[in-house]
């Protein structure tokens, strides 16, 4: 008889998911010299400091990030958490806003206000713009919402630390297309790109992961906060709108179709 697979498993991606009913594990472990590579910065393994007060996410975090070779530490606690982001070394810190004692908010301004330039990632709730905006007004580096899955994890955390040293917080690029999270300014080279708020969310995922590709269910899942409905044709209808106003006037064309998967950004025009 079929095992059954726990709840919250894709059957056919089986990747990690952080956030809603738990999170799941890839049926297939990657090699050790692979995880190895992943966690690393040049030659130095990375260090990670997790602050999230939910403790079965905070060990699905850390066995997610540990299982691709970075260092993690966690804390559960806002005091406790910030006392080790001002004492110890860390690469990159990762918190949750809603945290016991200092709230993760509070974390970062006061990093910020001592000067103490580690990069930040903050968890956030779907549909909090105000938490998002204010935590990249105080200077987070990054942030990601719930539900979310640990290979994205991994991938921002590579991108704020490969930008860590002089490039502007809160800036995504892609070639020669540039985009603001904090003034929701899009360009392409010096032409302003004018989008609606869903087409900029849209455009926002596709940059942040430059060259992968995203499944319809995906973009659905993470631009429209529901599940896919193989039936929609939204998803096409609002890639040819970005398509329009993106790629329409630009000798390169940075959007591209991967023929029965889904969509991406070329990473290097």
């Amino acid at each position: 008889m079929r095992r059954a697979l726990p709840q919250g498993i894709d059957s056919t991606r089986r990747t990690r998911r952080v956030g809603r009913g738990g999170t799941t594990a890839n049926g297939a472990r990657q090699t050790r010299a692979r995880h190895n590579m992943v966690g690393r910065f040049g030659s130095n393994v990375v260090k990670v400091l997790v602050i999230e007060d939910e403790k079965k996410i905070a060990s699905f975090v850390r066995k997610g990030l540990e299982a691709e070779g970075f260092v993690v530490e966690v804390s559960h606690h806002g005091d406790e958490g910030y006392m080790l982001a001002t004492s110890r070394p860390y690469d990159v810190a990762v918190f949750d806003i809603m945290l016991p004692g200092r709230d993760g908010l509070s974390i970062l301004r006061n990093l910020r206000d001592r000067k103490i330039p580690l990069p930040v990632i903050l968890l956030t709730a779907r549909g909090e713009l105000n938490e998002r905006l204010e935590g990249l007004n105080l200077g987070a580096d990054d942030y990601l919402t719930k539900p979310f899955y640990i290979e994205e994890l991994v991938a921002r955390i590579h991108a704020v630390t490969r930008r860590a040293a002089g490039t502007p917080q809160g800036i995504l690029s892609v070639g020669d297309l540039s985009m603001n999270l904090l003034t929701r300014e899009v360009k392409r080279g010096e032409a302003a790109i004018e989008l609606t708020p869903r087409e900029f969310t849209l455009l926002e995922h596709l940059m942040r992961s430059p060259g992968r590709v995203l499944t319809r269910a995906q973009i659905c899942e993470r631009v429209w906060e529901y599940d896919f409905d193989p039936g929609t044709n939204l998803v096409e209808v609002y890639i040819q709108r970005l398509r329009k106003k993106v790629d329409a006037e630009a000798p390169v064309k940075l959007i591209e179709t991967v023929r029965g998967v889904g969509y991406r950004l070329k990473p290097r025009p």
